[in-house]
C-alpha cells in the first residue's frame, strides 16, 4: 500500500471514530435530559401537592396511627401546613374544625386528626389509605 493510501485510510478511520464519539455524546445527553425531565416531573408533582393549614394557635400532635393511643412521633408548630396523601377512619376527635373520626396521612406512618386541619370540608378530601 502506498503512503497516501495509508494516510487516507487512517483519515477515514479517524472520521468514523469521531462520528461514533459524537453519537455517544448525543445519546448520553439524551439520557441526562430524560433523567432530568423525570426528576423535574417528580418535583412538580410534589410542588403541586395541596398543603392544608393546621388550626391557628394550635400545636398538633403527629401520631403513628389514627388515634391518640398510637405513639406520638412529633409535634407541628402553630402555622404549619401539611399535605394529605390519604385519609382513614380512626378515633373520634373534637377540635376547632368540628368532631370527626377522619385522620390525615401526612407522611409515611404519620397521622393527624382532621379536626385540626383546615380542609374546607367535613368529609374526605383525599383517597382512603390502603
Amino acid at each position: 500500500m502506498a503512503v497516501e493510501e495509508v494516510r487516507e485510510a487512517e483519515a477515514v478511520e479517524t472520521a468514523e471514530v469521531a462520528e461514533a464519539a459524537e453519537a455517544a455524546e448525543v445519546a448520553d445527553g439524551a439520557a441526562v435530559t430524560a433523567s432530568a425531565s423525570a426528576g423535574a416531573e417528580a418535583a412538580a408533582a410534589v410542588a403541586a401537592q395541596t398543603l392544608y393549614s393546621i388550626a391557628p394557635g394550635y400545636t398538633l400532635n403527629v401520631r403513628s396511627g389514627p388515634g391518640t393511643q398510637y405513639r406520638l412521633i412529633r409535634t407541628l408548630a402553630p402555622g404549619s401546613r401539611v399535605p394529605i396523601f390519604c385519609q382513614r377512619p380512626g378515633e373520634t376527635i373534637s377540635g376547632p374544625y368540628g368532631t370527626t373520626k377522619i385522620w390525615d396521612n401526612i407522611e409515611v406512618g404519620e397521622y393527624v386528626s382532621d379536626a385540626y386541619v383546615h380542609t374546607g370540608s367535613d368529609g374526605y378530601v383525599a383517597s382512603r389509605c390502603a
